[in-house]
C-alpha cells in the first residue's frame, strides 16, 4: 500500500495544475469515445450452437437469456463445480450489477451471470451475497470453453489454453470475462464482443471512485485487498454494507 507524499502549493498554483490536467482528461474522454465507436464497429459472428443453461425454472436457451430484449451481456462468473464461494474478484464486480440493472433492464439490455458449476451449487452463495441479478449455470454445455473462460486439464497440461486472445501459461481452470450478444427481429443471435482480464475494469464502479482518490487503488496486486462484502471488518454476515 502506498503513502501519499503531496506537493503543497497555493490555491492559484493548484488551479494552474488542475487546468493542465483537465486538458489530458478531455483528450482521454475523446479517445474513449473513439474506442467505444471502434468496439461497436467490430464485425459480428453468428451463433449457431444451441447452448442450454439451467436457471431457477429449469432449462434455458441463449435466446431465453435475452428476456425479450435485443442486447445481452453475459458475465462469466468464476464458480466451478464443488466450490462453496464465488471468486472474490468476480463477486466484487457482481456487487455492481443490481444497481446497473435498474437502468439496463429498461434500456434494451439484459445482464446475466453464467457459471460452470451446477445451478444448485451457487444458490446459497447468491442468497448470502443478497444479489438479485439473473445467474444461471452452463454446466453440461461447451459455453464456457467456447468463450475461453474455462480450461480442461488436458489443455492446461498441453499448454494450449487461450485466454484474452493469447496463450495462457497459468494453471487456473476458471477465469473471468464478459461476452456481448445481439438478437435481431428474426431471432438470429450474434456474438459482438468479449473482453477479459483488465478489460473488465470498466465494469467496476468502485475502481472509478478509487481512481479519483489521493491514494488511488492502493493495492499491491490487482484486487489483492478485495473481500466478499460480508467479510470486511464490521460487516454483518448475510447483509450488504450500508450508510445507515
Amino acid at each position: 500500500m502506498s503513502t501519499a507524499k503531496p506537493t503543497v502549493v497555493s490555491r492559484e498554483q493548484w488551479l494552474l495544475a488542475r487546468k493542465q490536467l483537465l486538458l489530458h482528461e478531455k483528450a482521454f474522454t475523446h479517445y474513449r469515445d473513439a474506442l467505444s465507436a471502434a468496439r461497436r464497429a467490430l464485425p459480428w459472428v453468428k451463433v449457431d450452437q444451441n447452448y442450454i443453461f439451467e436457471g431457477p425454472d429449469g432449462r434455458l436457451t441463449l435466446a431465453d437469456l435475452f428476456a425479450g430484449r435485443s442486447q445481452l451481456a453475459v458475465y462469466h462468473f468464476m464458480f466451478a463445480q464443488g466450490w462453496t464461494e464465488g471468486c472474490p474478484g468476480c463477486s466484487f464486480l457482481a456487487d455492481h450489477f443490481d444497481g446497473a440493472n435498474l437502468h439496463l433492464a429498461n434500456h434494451d439490455v439484459s445482464l446475466v451471470a453464467v457459471s460452470h458449476a451446477p445451478f444448485a451449487e451457487f444458490q446459497a452463495f447468491k442468497r448470502r451475497m443478497g444479489w438479485q441479478f439473473t445467474w444461471v449455470s452452463s454446466h453440461g454445455s461447451s459455453f464456457n470453453e467456447d468463450f475461453q473462460v474455462s480450461a480442461s486439464a488436458e489443455q492446461l497440461d498441453a499448454g494450449t489454453f487461450t485466454y484474452n486472445y493469447e496463450a495462457n501459461s497459468g494453471q487456473e481452470r476458471e477465469l473471468p470475462g464478459l461476452s456481448v450478444f445481439y438478437r435481431d427481429d428474426a431471432g438470429e443471435i450474434y456474438h459482438t464482443y468479449s473482453t477479459y482480464a483488465r478489460g473488465l475494469d470498466i465494469l467496476v464502479g468502485a475502481y472509478n471512485f478509487l481512481d479519483l482518490m489521493p491514494l488511488g487503488r492502493n493495492e499491491g496486486g490487482t484486487m489483492d485487498w478485495v473481500r466478499h462484502h460480508d467479510k470486511y471488518e464490521g460487516a454483518r454476515v448475510g447483509e450488504q454494507s450500508c450508510c445507515h
